[in-house]
């Protein structure tokens, strides 16, 4: 039977072309047996960080993976750095791609980029791709894949692998919520009420350090792909937030971009139409969070402290695009009213510290 293709690609964004002649010549300057025909490029819709390109010459296909235009924040939009981590997931972890080669030649595309393998699946991002069956068995499946393959994640052990000479797990949570506040601060546009007490609660409120391991760090559905019944995901992408640190912190970033049906609507909409996570039949974030604290073992009692660093991590990450947009550095029209949901992600962030 042919599998079904989600449609996830679309003409390149004005602004953000490659030079096809020069990519091309690059391309079979280093890989091998390149079949005739001349290269096609085609951009993924989704995502709003590194820019994603699909590149096909013939029947092959690859995807191409590059930081976003203008200047970007300190360590960030690290290709080098992507690249290693899937060299080092991708034999442990199935649906991590399989890097093909990195280069630092900015003569190519501009910047350093890498080029992995494309895998071919199903997306469910804001609806259910056109010839799938909505159903809730479908849900149900997706929910118990999504959380199934984040406790396999966060069960690799990171020492017997490359990763571990990254891994500074003490002091992890720390570190991030002093540079998630640092980073939303060089980024900030407007003034918006509380954040100066988030930001405090945050602080006074970081757990101590428990177990560390491999975490993706933006795993959302749409990240992913998926057989059709949703019982398998067959990949895996984004992985430049990949480190090594508390598992918890993992959990709740996928939290925070699992959307529920009661949420407000700009918590629902911020990032353009509302993820297909608020049909019924899928999980709620309760039962995402019970069914990961069954299968992994783990403690979730501190989740509240997850939930809201999560959300305001969301809001800097928001806030660095939404400043390149308002600096010109991008014309991206999704990012246009980011400020907006930058401020509805602090007020929710802010209304979860009222929970304790």
């Amino acid at each position: 039977m042919t599998q079904r293709v989600s449609k996830d690609t679309i003409p390149v964004r004005s602004g953000e072309e490659l030079q096809q002649h020069v990519l091309e010549a690059f391309l079979r300057s280093k890989i091998n047996d390149l079949p005739e025909g001349n290269l096609e490029i085609e951009q993924f819709s989704a995502g709003h960080s590194n820019l994603t390109y699909q590149l096909k010459i013939g029947t092959w296909e690859a995807v191409l993976r590059k930081p976003p235009l203008g200047p970007v924040a300190p360590k960030a939009h690290d290709m080098q750095r992507e690249y290693s981590i899937l060299s080092e997931v991708h034999p442990l972890f199935s649906p991590a791609p399989k890097p093909i080669l990195y280069s630092d030649d900015e003569h190519v595309v501009g910047s350093p980029f890498f080029i992995m393998e494309r895998k071919q699946g199903i997306v469910f991002d804001t609806s259910v791709p056109e010839g799938i069956k909505p159903s809730r068995e479908l849900f149900q499946n997706l929910s118990r894949e999504m959380v199934g393959r984040l406790v396999q994640l966060h069960s690799i052990s990171y020492q017997e692998t490359g990763l571990k000479e990254i891994s500074k797990p003490d002091g992890f949570m720390e570190r991030q919520t002093n540079g998630w506040i640092a980073r939303y601060e060089r980024a900030k546009t407007d003034d918006i009420p509380h954040i100066q007490e988030l930001e405090k609660w945050l602080v006074d409120h970081i757990p101590a350090s428990c177990d560390a391991s491999i975490i993706h760090y933006d795993y959302k559905l749409n990240n992913a792909i998926f057989n059709e019944d949703g019982t398998e995901m067959v990949g895996l992408f984004d992985w430049e937030m990949t480190t090594v640190g508390d598992p918890l912190a993992d959990l709740g970033v996928a939290m925070s971009y699992w959307a529920e049906g009661d949420d407000s609507e700009v918590l629902k909409k911020g990032l353009g139409k509302p993820s297909v996570t608020i049909r019924d039949g899928f999980y709620t974030r309760e039962q995402f969070i019970s069914e990961y604290a069954r299968q992994s073992g783990r403690d979730v009692s501190n989740m509240n402290f997850y939930l809201t660093f999560a959300y305001f991590k969301l809001a800097g990450i928001c806030q660095q695009i939404y400043y390149r947009y308002h600096n010109g550095q991008t014309k991206d029209p999704r990012f246009a009213s980011f400020d907006k949901y930058v401020k509805t992600l602090i007020e929710h962030a802010y209304s979860l510290t009222r929970n304790q």
